[in-house]
């Protein structure tokens, strides 16, 4: 049985893994990315620590399954009729079952200067430039920004904004800047941050932040950004350093195929009780209409769940029918500090950062065998300041 895999995240990865066990599958995964990425790292990826904890290498995922062949490509069209999909490259892939699990994409809404000034942390080129930014700051020109930015009060921009300020502390001690004045701000359009947690979460979180140095502004929106500021509610920061972390919209991929997906209101896909969109096209994860999408752990449920009825397809036994399951949260804020929520369980402090690294274990282990899975997990205690770096600066004097 072939199967097509579109989307090299935690669905399509997982998806791949789950029926790689079975020698009867012929896989093919095409993603436009040669490693696996691990977006809860993100992050801290991008406040110094390895980039060894977000990026693991497919062809090291998939050493041991030989019915696993990985292709790169970015597939921008859906030809129902011939069964096939088309690539940017021209390329065309034929199908008998396909399972599209390409996950989101960063949107600016339409705020002017936003795509030409802000920066982002959602893959290696946005977090290597974001790191030349600081470098050149802090390594060439030895200042500080006025204020570094963070725009987005959602779990990413949280956890960017608390731990910014000590990864500045550590490059400005290490270029010689001595007592460096850190003025970091998170901003978030909606009347409290981490929207999407418990109100009480929210305010913990805010607390937690403010005792960080990160000064919260809630209920305000960003309406323009230029070379030296970024307009909020009017008024005008001073700051070269903006961290777009807010908008993601869905994949293009389903807007540009209108006759094979129907989209919801807010962008996603609709898809039946089997997460089926035709009688052998799949969504999963992110771009799916379904409870919960848009968190790595449903992600990995969905990869499971259609993995498994896939197989029980090829059995010639029924199908089981879609069951959302409610995932836990967990944000880290700072050092040993975190939140975690799940359904009406909430906890605060060291023992949420426990869980959280317990949790983060677990996901190295959804793609990687436990004796692999210790190598990223491990690197997010290592602290890599130049990884990023342009040349001049990795050559700075230590």
């Amino acid at each position: 049985m072939r199967i097509t895999i579109v989307g090299g995240g935690f669905a399509g990865v997982k998806t791949a893994l789950e029926l790689a066990k079975d020698s009867s599958f012929e896989i093919l995964l095409i993603t436009n990315k040669s490693d696996f990425q691990y977006y809860p790292s993100l992050y801290s990826t991008a406040t110094g620590k390895s980039h060894l904890e977000s990026w693991v290498p497919l062809g090291e995922i998939f050493a041991n399954h030989d019915n696993v062949k990985v292709v790169i490509d970015t597939i921008i069209g859906v030809d129902t009729e011939n069964k096939s999909l088309v690539g940017l490259s021209e390329n065309r892939y034929d199908y008998e079952t396909c399972i599209i699990a390409v996950g989101m994409v960063t949107t600016y809404f339409g705020i002017p200067g936003l795509d030409q000034y802000s920066y982002g942390i959602k893959s290696v080129e946005e977090i290597r430039r974001l790191k030349e930014r600081l470098y050149k700051d802090l390594g060439e020109n030895k200042q500080l920004d006025k204020n570094y930015v963070v725009v987005g009060g959602g779990p990413t921009g949280v956890e960017l904004a608390g731990a910014l300020g000590t990864y500045i502390k550590k490059l400005s001690k290490y270029y010689g800047i001595k007592r460096p004045r850190v003025n970091i701000r998170l901003i978030e359009a909606a009347p409290r941050i981490l929207p999407r947690s418990h109100e009480n979460s929210s305010k913990k979180a805010a607390k937690r932040l403010e005792k960080l140095g990160v000064k919260v502004q809630v209920g305000q929106a960003v309406q323009k950004e230029t070379a030296e500021a970024i307009i909020v509610a009017g008024r005008p920061i001073a700051s070269h350093t903006v961290i777009w972390t807010s908008g993601v919209m869905n994949n293009p991929l389903f807007s540009a195929n209108p006759s094979v997906f129907e989209l919801t209101a807010n962008g996603r896909v609709k898809v039946d009780e089997y997460m089926s969109v035709s009688k052998n096209i799949y969504v999963l994860g992110d771009n799916a209409a379904t409870p919960f999408s848009g968190l790595a752990q449903t992600a990995l449920h969905d990869a499971k769940f259609v993995a498994s009825n896939l197989k029980r397809k090829k059995a010639g036994q029924p199908l089981k029918k879609y069951q959302p399951v409610q995932p836990a949260s967990s944000i880290p804020i700072g050092n040993n500090w975190a939140i975690f929520e799940w359904k009406k369980l909430r906890l605060y402090g060291f023992l949420a950062s426990m869980i959280r690294r317990c949790a983060d274990f677990v996901g190295y282990s959804d793609i990687l065998p436990i004796g692999q899975a210790i190598r990223p997990w491990h690197a997010s205690t290592i602290y890599e300041k130049d990884y990023f770096a342009p040349e001049p600066y990795k050559k700075a004097k230590r």
